[in-house]
């Protein structure tokens, strides 16, 4: 029998190379999406490549969007900077239902691949707080997705495999590298230079660095500067 297929949402980041490592793990043939949206920066795209060359993907496409004219997204539109301090509530490098965009894409072409399981690398403590991470939007679009679809009406359920929402950062990194994962490889922050370098000190900066001081493991990240 021939192994399961599934379709895996690649950010080049740190959290979706570990999803990727899973869902391999778990015996997967994986067809990896990633979005261009009009990000700040393209070196994540790039990142994902490396990452599913790097754990054995099928295949990789890369899907251009233009989010940027939408706006009101510092990750979008470069005339609203990149926060470098701790804000209250949302921050402003939430992009308007960015997660509900990509998990529609993925689930498009996983029924066009006769693929039942989609991965997502979302996180919902360690994370910036955006609402389209946390496991209640993810349970409710998994519900959606099995009312959407022709293959669901027929019978094929769709799971939305979300294996990274409730772990901690340095259990994810713990988790990635018990899995082999090369995280020199990944790309997390929010305004790296043309060739991956991380700026040191935005949110998600914070936030990788922080994690592997936990997970007491060294820190790859290459940093500008």
């Amino acid at each position: 029998m021939a192994d399961p297929v599934a379709v895996v949402l690649l950010s080049g980041g740190l959290d979706s190379a570990v999803a990727l490592a899973i869902a391999r793990d778990e015996g997967f043939r994986c067809h990896c999406l990633s979005i261009d949206y009009g990000q700040r920066h393209r070196a994540e795209v790039l990142a994902a490549g490396r990452v599913a060359v790097n754990h054995g993907a099928v295949e990789h496409k890369v899907l251009r969007i233009d989010l940027a004219t939408f706006g009101r997204s510092a990750l979008t539109d470069l005339r609203i900077p990149v926060p470098e301090q701790l804000s209250d509530g949302i921050p402003v490098t939430y992009v308007p239902a960015r997660n509900t965009i990509f998990l529609s894409l993925a689930l498009a072409w996983a029924e066009v691949l006769d693929a039942a399981d989609v991965f997502i690398g979302a996180n919902s403590v360690d994370y910036s707080g955006y609402p389209d991470c946390r496991p209640e939007f993810l349970h409710a679009f998994e519900l959606m997705a099995n009312l959407a679809t022709q293959a669901a009406v027929e019978g094929r359920r769709l799971t939305l495999h979300r294996p990274l929402v409730y772990l901690t950062k340095a259990e994810i990194i713990r988790r990635g590298s018990d899995l082999g994962v090369d995280f020199s490889t990944t790309v997390s922050c929010y305004q790296a230079t043309d060739d991956g370098r991380a700026c040191g000190r935005c949110d998600a900066c914070r936030l990788r660095r922080a994690g592997f001081e936990a997970a007491r493991l060294p820190d790859p990240t290459r940093y500008a500067g």
